[in-house]
């Protein structure tokens, strides 16, 4: 107790002592159900006094853990805000902080904000001590073969294209896909964006199905800012997202609005499947 202690009084001002209670984790902390437990400690380590406190302020985070911008990041986040009902309490290991900070601190300075001097790693215990440890190497190895999506510059949106220069593109890129957009409000007034429909191929290169929806989801919410142009109404929006993988980095490099009328890119799609690429 005396190292959560100490991590409270230098991150937050504040020292729980021993005066916690066991509470379920509500129903608004979408991000820390289905973790292993179901019990939290209030006080939590981030200094939250009440549950109308850690409500408020780990909703801010749900959008970070659903760009999964590494494997940790809810078990993490989930040890500091909702940290399991035990006899004492375990904080992550600064390796893990390191891990999480260094795959998740691009996608929140993409979204203006920097990572935040209360997650410090250097406040967290080392390795040796008792705490929540990373992934092992050897899983860490095993799934570096997966492309992850970036924080990127916005792609222009393409309005005037003919379809012999869509198929130009499409022999010079990995993978493009079809995908709906719609966006609604949240009860916060946030904007959601969510791919309403089945992601369409085009063409797939490297990548395999079962990865592309779930990957497509997640560089839309990395770059929300790019969003926000390609869907200026409510109205749901078909787009072609062109792009490539380069270096295990997914990067969307060419869009293009898809309208009913569009018989440019149907004519491309159309045709791709018998070009022949010089």
């Amino acid at each position: 107790v005396f190292v959560v202690n100490g991590f409270l009084r230098v991150a937050t001002g504040l020292d729980i002592g021993l005066s916690t209670k066991c509470v379920v984790i509500p129903k608004e902390m979408g991000m820390c159900h289905q973790i292993g437990y179901s019990e939290m400690r209030l006080p939590n380590l981030m200094g939250h006094t009440s549950m109308a406190e850690v409500i408020l302020k780990s909703t801010t985070w749900q959008h970070l853990v659903h760009t999964d911008c590494h494997p940790h990041v809810r078990t993490f986040l989930c040890s500091l805000f909702a940290p399991i009902c035990l006899d004492t309490f375990i904080l992550p290991c600064k390796s893990m902080c390191v891990a999480v900070r260094d795959s998740c601190a691009a996608v929140l300075l993409c979204h203006g904000h920097p990572w935040p001097a209360s997650l410090d790693c250097d406040r967290f215990p080392g390795d040796e001590d008792t705490c929540l440890a990373p992934l092992t190497k050897e899983y860490k190895y095993l799934h570096k073969v997966q492309p992850k999506p970036t924080c990127q510059t916005c792609p222009t949106v393409e309005e005037f294209f003919t379809h012999k220069k869509v198929l130009e593109v499409f022999c010079d890129s990995n993978f493009a896909v079809k995908v709906k957009l719609s966006k609604k409000r949240t009860a916060s007034e946030d904007q959601e964006y969510n791919i309403e429909s089945q992601v369409e191929f085009i063409t797939q290169g490297s990548l395999l199905p079962y990865e592309t929806q779930s990957m497509i989801q997640q560089w839309l919410l990395i770059n929300e800012k790019c969003i926000e142009r390609m869907t200026p109404t409510h109205r749901p929006t078909v787009y072609l997202l062109v792009g490539n993988i380069e270096e295990g980095i997914i990067l969307v490099k060419q869009v293009y609005r898809w309208q009913r009328k569009d018989s440019q890119l149907t004519l491309a799609a159309q045709r791709w499947r018998y070009h022949k690429c010089l």
